[in-house]
């Protein structure tokens, strides 16, 4: 049975930050030991803030055209619709009669509005717009590392977080890195005593993730806000809302198969037991209002009212074990979007959205009505003879990929359209037909490892 709890114990109000008083800068290629100053919190997790961000608030928060590359001083204004600046300047090729080997990929993301999308392997990361399909830039570093393991965008800004990783990473596995591309260096990073898992950029605050804690950080000074526990966290599971009105933070919770939603306006904490398994994904819709979460099992997906923690729908997969590598909502919350280790993209019909469920938080509103209907199976008529599989709600619309290897999915600016990334280096763009369903239609399909041209 799904149920939703209180926390027993709040961690608010947020403790009160401490000024670190050892700023200086952090070179890409070069970056200097460590300061023997540091942070040292009462959980003995180590924080250090190599940069005073909030002294470079027009350059944090830039947005540039393409044709201003070089010359143009960025701005305030974090237009989501702006692009992402500047093109790499690398080092000539010595050999450029042969095109460079593809680069083993680490690391695949969406930025938050889902128009482009990051890419770490073993040289470095590059950045790319999804419609059109090109390249925005790339960055490559030296000989002897380069590795980064995650990289995560700021909408479409010149900010970037990153954190090193594979064979030989560029940045220790411990720490993350601020990344100015206006300026081409880091200009700020925070270092643990332990591996950092995963992070997330919103404009005002950076989560890091380690294997069992997470926290919470200005953005404009680094300075600490929050701190919470979780169950072994691997994958660095941990979604935040994206409206600058509001943050809400989800996170695994303390006991397997429960999540933990941070509602950071209201000060309230919400414990929902989502799965008797382990969660192995969850999404969130940008004003943090609905919560989409699946189990290490794979195979029905439960979407839930994160005010109060109630379950909403419950769609299926399939009936067999199966891998759930990302879960995402439409922009309306109409749809949601999986994709798994079976290598079929499935997308499911909604039967409420995030502006009805915040309706709700302040008034009884009538149960929703549904846009499309949803998938049902056609055994449904004796749902209460048989096993409630045959009653599920199953998806609308289907993409097959190649079995076994792992792919995202976000929905593309254009109405009705999927965007498929793999770690095999494929980009597709698919649509769906809304009322039929059915199998999609492939639009394009790119290959962004593929190795560099000659000039």
């Amino acid at each position: 049975m799904t149920t939703a709890l209180s926390s027993p114990s709040s961690s608010w109000p947020l403790p009160s930050p401490s000024p670190n008083p050892n700023f200086s800068t952090s070179m890409v290629h070069n970056p200097p030991p460590p300061s023997s100053a540091s942070l040292l919190h009462d959980d003995g997790e180590e924080h250090r803030s190599v940069s005073d961000l909030s002294d470079m608030s027009s350059s944090v928060y830039g947005d540039l055209d393409d044709d201003q590359r070089q010359q143009s001083t960025p701005h305030d204004d974090l237009s989501d619709a702006a692009p992402i600046i500047s093109s790499v300047t690398e080092a000539p090729d010595p050999n450029p009669s042969s095109p460079s080997p593809a680069p083993s990929l680490l690391h695949l993301s969406f930025n938050q509005d889902f128009g482009c999308f990051a890419v770490g392997t073993d040289r470095g990361f590059r950045i790319y717009n999804c419609d059109p399909f090109r390249e925005i830039f790339r960055r490559e570093f030296g000989e002897g590392g380069g590795g980064i393991a995650a990289v995560q965008m700021l909408f479409r800004c010149n900010i970037l977080a990153v954190v090193g990783g594979g064979c030989e990473p560029q940045y220790p596995l411990n720490k993350v890195m601020i990344w100015d591309d206006h300026q081409g260096r880091c200009i700020g990073e925070l270092s643990f005593r332990s591996e950092v898992k995963s992070v997330r950029l919103r404009r005002d605050k950076i989560v890091v993730v380690l294997l069992q804690k997470i926290f919470v950080y200005n953005f404009s000074d680094l300075k600490l806000l929050h701190q919470i526990e979780t169950i072994a966290n691997p994958k660095g599971l941990c979604e935040v809302s994206h409206l600058s009105t509001s943050m809400v933070l989800v996170c695994p919770g303390l006991q397997k198969g429960q999540v933990r939603v941070e509602h950071y306006a209201s000060k309230r904490t919400k414990f929902i037991t989502a799965h008797d398994s382990r969660i192995a994904c969850f999404a969130l819709t940008h004003d943090g209002m609905l919560l989409a979460t699946a189990s290490s099992k794979g195979t029905l997906v439960r979407i839930f009212n994160t005010l109060d923690g109630s379950l909403l729908q419950e769609v299926r997969r399939g009936a067999d074990r199966a891998e759930i590598y990302s879960l995402a909502f439409s922009s309306t919350a109409q749809w949601l979007a999986l994709s798994s280790d079976k290598g079929t993209v499935h997308v499911f019909s909604l039967k409420v959205d995030s502006v009805s469920v915040g309706i709700e938080r302040t008034r009884s509103a009538p149960e929703p009505t549904l846009s499309t209907p949803p998938a049902i199976s056609s055994l449904s008529f004796i749902r209460g003879v048989l096993p409630k599989y045959f009653s599920s709600e199953w998806s609308v619309a289907q993409f097959r990929l190649q079995e076994g290897y792992q792919y995202i999915v976000a929905f593309g600016h254009e109405k009705d359209t999927i965007v498929i990334l793999g770690m095999d280096g494929s980009f597709y763009r698919c649509q769906f037909n809304p009322v039929v369903g059915g199998e999609m239609i492939q639009l394009e399909h790119q290959n962004f490892l593929k190795p560099d041209e000659p000039f």
